[in-house]
């Protein structure tokens, strides 16, 4: 394969990523089988294969890579930004919205969890979650709080958007998940010096 066929195969693979991740979104790990794939996408199974040679589970591996530039874009980079704390998490909390739709998408996070390839996909997702918790902790370490109490404050928060999403995908209406992308900046900066969360 030439250098510019490389090219073309691998921009060609990249564009079905994102149809990938909601047909994975509505139909879950086992209910997207590859005749709903192939369907979905417009390829016949033979093509699949010469894009995902390992299948489906080569599908969602590239989901989530997708996904980690993702959260890299709409999380991390806000955090680590030069900007005072409060809105580094409004910009985060934005990020989040962004990345969900307001509260319409339901998380891929939880539906690899919860389905039959569980365990292949876990350490991924596991670092994926880590990373974000482990951000959000950092910036609060950097304001004066408690490494033990930061980390805690960042898991209640990802606790706190993968409920609203469940809760917003279970009464089909996203009121629960923009409350909480409301009310999160504010209630990380909960006890930090008034000095950081000026604007």
């Amino acid at each position: 394969m030439s250098i510019v066929e490389l090219i073309f195969f691998l921009m060609t693979k990249a564009k079905h990523i994102p149809k990938l991740l909601q047909i994975f979104r509505d139909n879950g790990y086992d209910g997207a089988t590859l005749s709903k794939i192939s369907i979905e996408i417009g390829l016949g199974k033979a093509s699949l294969y010469h894009h995902f040679p390992g299948g489906k589970d080569e599908m969602v591996e590239a989901v989530l890579d997708y996904l980690e530039s993702e959260t890299e874009e709409n999380i991390l980079q806000p955090l680590r930004s030069n900007e005072d704390v409060q809105t580094r998490f409004e910009k985060m909390s934005d990020g989040i919205d962004n990345m969900f739709d307001g509260g319409k998408q339901p998380c891929m996070f939880a539906i690899l969890l919860m389905g039959s390839e569980r365990n292949v996909f876990h350490e991924k997702v596991e670092m994926l979650l880590r990373a974000w918790i482990n951000a959000i902790a950092s910036v609060l370490i950097v304001e004066g709080l408690d490494k033990d109490l930061a980390v805690e404050r960042g898991e209640n928060a990802v606790l706190m958007i993968e409920g609203a999403l469940i809760l917003s995908q279970g009464l089909n209406d996203c009121t629960p998940f923009e409350r909480i992308i409301r009310q999160l900046p504010e209630q990380l900066c909960q006890n930090l010096s008034s000095k950081s969360k000026v604007h």
